[in-house]
């Protein structure tokens, strides 16, 4: 009364390999401007005012220039009465273009 043993159920699939992982995907480090040139500030002041919507994001987003280099920017030109104010919040301003029929 000897009973044959089976051989051991294999963990299904094509292959008893165990499952790779991928590494996942590694974004870009951006090289954003840490300094204020003379092109980049000509730029700022021709361009900035004509966006309908202004905000930090959108500064570093299309003029390529770090976090604290937007801020700066923004608060220059708020002073100078070219942008003005829609929501003052701790960490996200919004600015919006002055138009001539407003003041």
């Amino acid at each position: 009364m000897a009973k044959a043993k089976a051989p051991p159920p294999s963990s299904g699939g094509k292959s008893a390999k165990k499952k790779k992982w991928s590494k996942g995907k590694v974004k870009d480090k951006a090289l954003h401007a840490v300094t204020l040139d003379k092109p980049t500030f000509d730029r700022i002041m021709k361009e900035v005012p004509t966006f309908k919507f202004i905000s930090q994001s959108i500064l570093i987003e299309r003029l390529k220039v770090n976090g604290s280099l937007a801020r700066v920017a923004i608060r220059h030109l708020e002073k100078d009465g070219q942008i003005k104010r829609i929501v003052h919040h701790s960490s996200q301003l919004v600015y919006t273009r002055v138009t001539s029929a407003a003041e």
